[in-house]
C-alpha cells in the first residue's frame, strides 16, 4: 500500500521558512548558501522554503543573459535535489529562464514550485517588468533583457492554494486578485525589492496585499549587493490575513520562520466576508 507523503494530506497548519541572502554572479557560491540555510530550515520543522527572487544568478542587467538557463538546467536540478533529500517543498524564488524558441533573445523571469519528493509542482513567469527611474537617479529596465509572462498562476501542494507573483507584481493589487478569485489562500512573493522604495513601500504593500484579499503573504527577499548594484531592501516577512506581521527578518543573511494557522484564513473570510461582495467583475467560483 502506498503511503502518503505530506504533500498528498490536507493540513489547517504549515511551517514556513524565507531565506534572506545576497545572491551575486557566484551561482556555485549561492547554492551552499542556499543549502545551508535549507538544512537549518529542515531542523527546524519547516515543511515549505521559499527563496527571494534571481536566488541563483544575481548580476548587472548586461550580464544576465549570460546566467540564463533552460527550464531543466543546473539550478532546477539543484533545487529538485535539495527538495527531494530534505523533504522539503521549496518554491525557487526565481531564475532567469532561457525559452526554447529563439524567436526574443531576452528570457523569463520563472519561479518553480517544488514538492516534497523533487517534483515539479508548477512553475510562474514573471508579468510585470520593472522599468523605472530610481529616486538616486539611476534607471532599472527589465524589459531591456526579459520577458514578460502572460497569465497568473495559482498552484495546489498539501491541500493549500498558492497564488505566485514575483517582486514588482506586488505593486499590482489587480493581479493579487486575479490570484485569489482561483483560490489561493497563500500569495508567495520571492523579491528583490530594492533599499530606495523598500523603506517607505515594502511592507505597506506586503499587508495592504494581506489584508484586502484575506490570505497570507510570504515575501523572501534579497538584501544589500556587491559592489555597484542597486542593494536590495530585505525586512522578509510573512503577514496573516488581518495584515499581522508573523515574522520579519532582520537586516542580514538568515532564515525567518513562522506557522501558518489555515483555520484562522477561514474564520477572518468567514467573520468579514470581503469577497463574497465583490460588485466589479467575477465573484468567487464564477
Amino acid at each position: 500500500m502506498h503511503k502518503k507523503g505530506r504533500s498528498e494530506l490536507n493540513r489547517t497548519r504549515l511551517r514556513v521558512g524565507l531565506v534572506q541572502m545576497t545572491a551575486g554572479p557566484d551561482k556555485a557560491e549561492n547554492f551552499q548558501k542556499i543549502r545551508l540555510l535549507a538544512q537549518r530550515a529542515k531542523e527546524e520543522g519547516v515543511e515549505l522554503l521559499v527563496l527571494p527572487e534571481v536566488c541563483t544568478y544575481r548580476t548587472f542587467p548586461k550580464e544576465e543573459l549570460f546566467g540564463a538557463e533552460p527550464f531543466e538546467g543546473e539550478t532546477n536540478g539543484f533545487f529538485r535535489q535539495l527538495a527531494s533529500q530534505l523533504g522539503l517543498a521549496v518554491l525557487a524564488g526565481s531564475f532567469l529562464e532561457q525559452p526554447a524558441d529563439n524567436a526574443d533573445p531576452r528570457v523569463y523571469n520563472t519561479s518553480v514550485l517544488f514538492d516534497d519528493h523533487g517534483e515539479v509542482v508548477g512553475c510562474y513567469r514573471k508579468i510585470h517588468l520593472f522599468d523605472v527611474r530610481l529616486p538616486d537617479g539611476r534607471g532599472m529596465f527589465e524589459s531591456k533583457t526579459r520577458r514578460p509572462g502572460d497569465r497568473p498562476v495559482v498552484l495546489e501542494w498539501a491541500g493549500i492554494k498558492f497564488g505566485l507573483s514575483v517582486c514588482y507584481d506586488l505593486r499590482f493589487p489587480e493581479l493579487y486578485r486575479a490570484l485569489v478569485l482561483q483560490g489561493a489562500q497563500v500569495i508567495l512573493a520571492p523579491s528583490c525589492f530594492t533599499m530606495l522604495t523598500g523603506k517607505d513601500h515594502w511592507e505597506v504593500l506586503l499587508r495592504a496585499r494581506a489584508v484586502e484579499n484575506q490570505v497570507f503573504v510570504l515575501a523572501p527577499n534579497q538584501i544589500g549587493a556587491f559592489d555597484g548594484m542597486v542593494p536590495a531592501y530585505g525586512r522578509s516577512l510573512v503577514a496573516d490575513p488581518w495584515g499581522n506581521v508573523l515574522a520579519k527578518a532582520p537586516d542580514r543573511e538568515t532564515l525567518v520562520t513562522a506557522t501558518l494557522d489555515l483555520d484562522l484564513l477561514d474564520e477572518i473570510r468567514s467573520k468579514m466576508p470581503v469577497l463574497e461582495h465583490i460588485r466589479l467583475g467575477p465573484t468567487p467560483g464564477h
